[in-house]
């Protein structure tokens, strides 16, 4: 419903625009009536035309820059928010712009993680990914096992020797950086040679992840093999092809086969790779051909042949060299922004379960201090309006008394309406039965099933908020009936059943010590 003062301006808006409308169409019907009488009678309509015509372009000419520059700005109105809230953020042009506006969103999350270690970590990823919007050199990052050639290719594409070339597997322990120009092509080629797949133990794990943190920074994806793709090189494949950035696939070795084996083992892997990659970007090679006998003389040392690799990384870089910069600028912003969400949601999750656990002690401590008659615990039991709003603040969302006190009693009518209080109560008493006598059983029950179902209730919240204050698509029903069964699991129950023995039943024993109550007897076997 709107305030009364909004209303009021409303009207007050449509009675001015009515009046600005009246006071138009008199000037215009005043102006028609004075050029009747000035005008012969067929030259009136064509010069009110043309008049009126020329005043709709001079309006125009001035209004037009300013409504666009409001436009850019962002506005709101009347709408009762801030200039904070008000600013409407203009939709990127181009994926630097994207790129730009997620580091911009970034800063925002930096300020409310309260981890200083991993704020830290994501301030200098961010200034990392800010820099390399500024970068010039095109990045190209190679993989492969370590007896694919992988490094021997890197040493044909610069022409001269770099790493040890047909070295022991695992040889490559770090990642490697060359530069390479390629002809007609304004920017350079950063080329990075990176530590072996598929290595055995864990060091050989650890290179691999490196590798794979290579390739999440990559424009470009190069993956040399030297057959068919086994089924661990086949993983590989589709982990790199599934980080949606360009990835060309070279199948080394060509010389040690013959012409119709080679062009099988082509085919094959381009039917492997069908609908994850062209065809044209499976290409064969030949990095370090074997040497051929001369007799009587020095062994003949063939060239390499990577004139198809060349060409078509060429090709790939001319044609889309800048849209795959972008791209990969945009992915790794974007990934930065994620994991920024993902640690603000997982600090505030921890602080809502705060929230959760202290009003669910709340309602044990209300109930154990006076009963209610019978186990109608429908008010006890639903979060209270306060803790609500509590939960909302920890999401950033702020909510009226009346609001908070609403959803309140929809969980509490949910959990009654799925028979959830009296299951509940059912199990609580279950469990506490073995521990106490008759005389306390009944008051704890109360005390403890009211903790616990506000516990239930209470992380539904959770759930809600974190959904942007959206049930989901099976209501709150399943919502509610999903914390109901995730809190009656034996491991969360007893965990939440030794908290209240401390905090709920032994408070009750010492007064009903005091009271005359029998004592709390041993637990039966």
């Amino acid at each position: 419903m709107k305030p009364p003062g909004r209303i009021w301006l409303w009207l007050g808006l449509a009675l001015g625009v009515l009046v600005v409308v009246t006071a138009v169409l008199q000037a215009v019907n005043n102006l028609l009536w004075q050029l009747s009488y000035l005008l012969p009678s067929w030259l009136v309509g064509p010069f009110s035309l043309l008049l009126f015509g020329g005043a709709a372009l001079l309006i125009a000419r001035f209004a037009w820059p300013w409504f666009n520059s409001v436009r850019r700005s962002g506005w709101t109105v009347f709408n009762g928010k801030g200039p904070a809230d008000a600013v409407e953020v203009e939709a990127p042009s181009n994926r630097q712009e994207a790129a730009q506006q997620n580091l911009a969103g970034l800063d925002a999350l930096l300020q409310g993680i309260r981890d200083e270690v991993q704020r830290k970590a994501l301030q200098q990823e961010r200034e990392r990914v800010a820099a390399e919007l500024e970068r010039g050199d095109l990045v190209l990052v190679v993989f492969g096992t370590g007896s694919a050639g992988k490094t021997s290719l890197i040493r044909a594409l610069l022409k001269e020797v770099v790493g040890e070339v047909g070295a022991a597997m695992g040889s490559t322990t770090t990642t490697t950086s060359y530069r390479l120009r390629l002809r007609n092509l304004e920017r350079g080629i950063r080329l990075i040679d990176t530590p072996g797949i598929l290595e055995a133990g864990i060091e050989g794990q650890k290179r691999e992840q490196i590798a794979r943190d290579q390739a999440a920074n990559a424009d470009l994806l190069v993956l040399v093999v030297d057959g068919d793709l086994r089924a661990a090189e086949l993983e590989v494949f589709a982990a790199l092809a599934s980080l949606g950035k360009r990835l060309l696939l070279v199948l080394n070795k060509c010389d040690l086969r013959g012409e119709d084996e080679g062009k099988r083992l082509l085919e094959l892997l381009r039917r492997r790779t069908q609908g994850r990659m062209a065809p044209e970007d499976v290409i064969t090679a030949s990095a370090s051909p074997q040497s051929v006998p001369m007799p009587g003389g020095r062994p003949l040392q063939p060239p390499p042949e990577i004139d198809r690799l060349l060409r078509r990384i060429a090709q790939v870089l001319h044609s889309d060299g800048e849209e795959l910069i972008a791209d990969n600028i945009l992915m790794q912003s974007s990934r930065l922004s994620e994991a920024g969400r993902r640690l603000l949601g997982e600090q505030r999750q921890l602080d809502a379960e705060g929230v959760v656990d202290r009003y669910s002690w709340i309602s044990a401590g209300v109930l154990a201090a006076t009963p209610l008659p019978g186990v109608d615990l429908l008010g006890a039991a639903a979060v209270n309006a306060q803790m609500v709003m509590e939960i909302g603040r920890v999401y950033g969302v702020s909510l009226s008394k009346a609001s908070a006190q609403e959803l309140a009693v929809s969980v509490g009518r949910t959990l009654a309406s799925l028979g959830l209080i009296k299951g509940g109560i059912s199990l609580i008493s279950a469990a506490l039965s073995l521990n106490l006598p008759a005389l306390l059983l009944s008051r704890a029950v109360q005390a403890v099933g009211a903790g616990w179902l506000t516990r239930i209730a209470g992380r539904s919240f959770i759930t809600y908020f974190q959904q942007d204050q959206d049930w989901g698509d099976g209501g709150i029903q399943e919502v509610v009936q999903r914390q109901y069964d995730l809190n009656k699991r034996e491991s969360a129950l007893n965990a939440f059943l030794s908290a209240a023995i401390n905090r709920v039943v032994e408070p009750l024993q010492r007064q009903g010590k005091q009271g005359q109550l029998p004592p709390r007897p041993q637990q039966r076997p």
